[in-house]
């Protein structure tokens, strides 16, 4: 079974390129076939494999699979082959049925949309990619699926082209995720420089034998691969495209947010944790970077009217979550709550969809209210979503992932107070912005009709994804660590440090009642209303900081100012090219010295005999007196 590894990603991959060579021609029902179907027996299959990876004794707990050489230059010689280990099955797993879910969804909810089956092309090379990216045993293989995932997002985030600000969007995200490409791709050519190869394990062995700790080219190649999965993860600095990235269909936002795409970075950093162990200051700067974009986006999802955007702003904070336990080197938790966030992430989105779906396309909160007898699966999906995102402590699966990555964030040697306090905060605001929506959306009265409800084939990812939301968290308990001793064999075990005080149950009573009052705070501000609260946010600072947590705390301005404005400024300047002047100044030197070479041409043949007379006179000198 294992040898079937290499069709996982080339199922949807074929789906794809089948679905692109119709060009349009296939009925719709045709159409959602192959792109629902390539991709769920995908997951079938990565379901196949992983049992037989569980059940075979492998050496090294691993397997790899070379199909052919890809590249063979000196002793560059790449391969396009495939390795399958913990880590790359936990993702493998996730991506594949999770993607199966929202392709199954997506096939009731995009029925009347026109690019039907570009929609599922687009998808489906989405999917490939990404599995690509997190099964290729090398990084080159790993960067082209990299490289994929950032077509198939503006492709799809500009699905609805006609639109200008949607291509506006689209644009948006490909040119900031490039930026840290870029600097991803420098990392790559200064690892294989530096360390001869890029195939991912003889990689990590090399490092950890030639580069001692905190050595300047560890430093550097874990700052530059730190760079591309910012990009990729929408985090501080690069997180301002994932916001406008709403502007694709819903299916596609619970795709990109869920199982791909922005958990690229999470898994780049795990995979190749060994140099960012070899780098401590970067390791260092994962952490913090991860704990001031949880906030910072968490602060923004407060203010949001979007429902959209409010889960967009959440992803980039639940990504910091996963950041800041990379950061503390507690491996498996953020591979555990990419795992977690999977489920109730795209639970979220598709929830919301229905919502728009079934308000004319209606976005904001507050011309919604009163859902919840109007759309009740959506209010219950909406609800078991928003308590995972809460981390509702024991009945819900983010409970068991958000605390364990709190608790490595105090007691590991590289964490401490300040990064679980950012943790912790981050957890209440968690709490406030998701039942903020909750409460405004389902309760109050309706203010828009409900025209539309959702048939079985939107109804079956919801439940899948509710049940998943509820009972994922107990692969991992206190007691009986399954999660975590599965992925040591790939990842270290996290360190932890005696802090004096309190134990682990301890800061989960203390997690949980944050989410608690979080959620309370919700209902006394939004659905109770509570007077006293209301005279608080008016006299305090709220009305001058709410626009600015509204803009993202102005990065765009920021960019628009220091980067974009300045570009426009030399493009105008420079709109005549100034290397075309360089250009055009040979060919006037050209058309110049043909003009004198004319005279040459006169049509007299005693002018004809008189220069070669003396050419001739002038070879004969040169002979004579050399």
């Amino acid at each position: 079974m294992l040898k079937l590894l290499w069709l996982i990603p080339t199922l949807p991959l074929a789906g794809s390129i089948l679905l692109i060579l119709a060009s349009g021609r296939l009925p719709k029902k045709l159409s959602a076939f192959i792109g629902v179907g390539s991709v769920g027996l995908s997951a079938l299959l990565a379901s196949g494999v992983s049992i037989a990876f569980l059940h075979a004794p492998l050496e090294g707990n691993a397997y790899t699979q070379t199909l052919w050489t890809w590249i063979a230059i000196g002793n560059f010689n790449p391969s396009i082959g495939f390795y399958l280990d913990s880590l790359s099955l936990v993702m493998t797993l996730v991506i594949a049925w999770v993607s199966f879910l929202i392709h199954l969804y997506s096939t009731e909810f995009m029925a009347d949309e026109t690019g039907y089956q570009r929609f599922f092309a687009y998808m489906n090379l989405f999917v490939a990619a990404m599995l690509v990216l997190v099964l290729a045993d090398n990084l080159l293989f790993l960067y082209l699926g990299w490289e994929g995932v950032g077509l198939c997002s503006y492709l799809l985030i500009g699905f609805w082209y006609r639109d200008a600000a949607n291509g506006y969007a689209a644009r948006k995200a490909f040119v900031v995720t490039r930026t840290g490409d870029t600097a991803m791709i420098i990392g790559l050519l200064l690892l294989f420089t530096h360390l001869g190869t890029l195939d991912i394990q003889p990689l990590m062995e090399r490092a950890a034998q030639e580069w001692a700790a905190g050595s300047g080219l560890a430093i550097a190649a874990a700052a530059l691969l730190l760079g591309g999965a910012l990009g990729k993860s929408a985090q501080l600095p690069l997180q301002t495209w994932l916001p406008d990235a709403m502007a694709g269909p819903t299916p596609v936002s619970a795709l990109i947010h869920a199982a791909t795409m922005v958990t690229a970075g999470v898994y780049l950093i795990a995979r190749t944790h060994v140099l960012f162990e070899l780098a401590p200051p970067v390791h260092t700067a994962v952490a913090v970077i991860g704990a001031l974009t949880l906030l910072l986006a968490a602060c923004s999802a407060l203010v949001q009217t979007d429902i959209k955007r409010i889960l967009a702003y959440s992803t980039i904070s639940q990504i910091g979550y996963m950041f800041l336990a990379l950061g503390v080197g507690a491996w498996s938790a953020a591979i555990f709550h990419f795992m977690i966030h999977a489920f109730f992430k795209a639970l979220l989105f598709l929830a919301a969809g229905v919502i728009i779906a079934s308000l004319q396309h209606e976005h904001n909160i507050f011309k919604m209210g009163g859902l919840r007898k109007q759309l009740p699966l959506a209010f219950w999906s909406f609800l078991i979503g928003g308590a995972s995102l809460a981390a509702v402590p024991l009945v819900t699966a983010g409970f068991f992932s958000k605390d364990l990555i709190l608790w490595h964030a105090w007691s590991s040697p590289l964490g401490g107070p300040w990064l679980w306090g950012a943790g912790l905060l981050g957890a209440l605001l968690t709490a406030v912005y998701i039942f903020r929506a909750w409460f405004i959306a389902f309760f109050g009265p309706p203010k828009t009709t409900v025209d539309k409800k959702p048939g079985y084939l939107i109804a079956i990812p919801l439940l899948a994804l509710s049940l998943l939301s509820l009972i994922g968290g107990w692969v991992e308990l206190p007691e009986q660590p399954f999660f975590t001793n599965f992925l040591h064999a790939t990842l270290p075990p996290a360190e932890q440090v005696s802090t004096g005080v309190g134990n682990e149950f301890d800061f989960k009573i203390i997690s949980s009642a944050a989410a608690l009052f979080g959620i309370y705070l919700a209902y006394l501000l939004f659905l109770r209303r509570s007077p006293s609260l209301g005279l608080l946010a008016k006299t305090t600072p709220a009305p001058t900081i709410r626009p600015f947590w509204y803009a993202g705390w102005g990065f765009d301005k920021l960019y628009d100012t220091l980067l974009v404005r300045p570009f426009l400024w030399l493009t105008g300047i420079n709109k005549d090219d100034i290397i075309d002047s360089f250009y055009r100044g040979i060919t006037l030197l050209t058309q110049y010295a043909h003009h004198l070479l004319s005279y040459a041409q006169n049509g007299q043949i005693r002018w004809y005999v008189s220069g070669i007379a003396t050419g001739v006179i002038i070879l004969l000198a040169m002979a004579v007196f050399p």
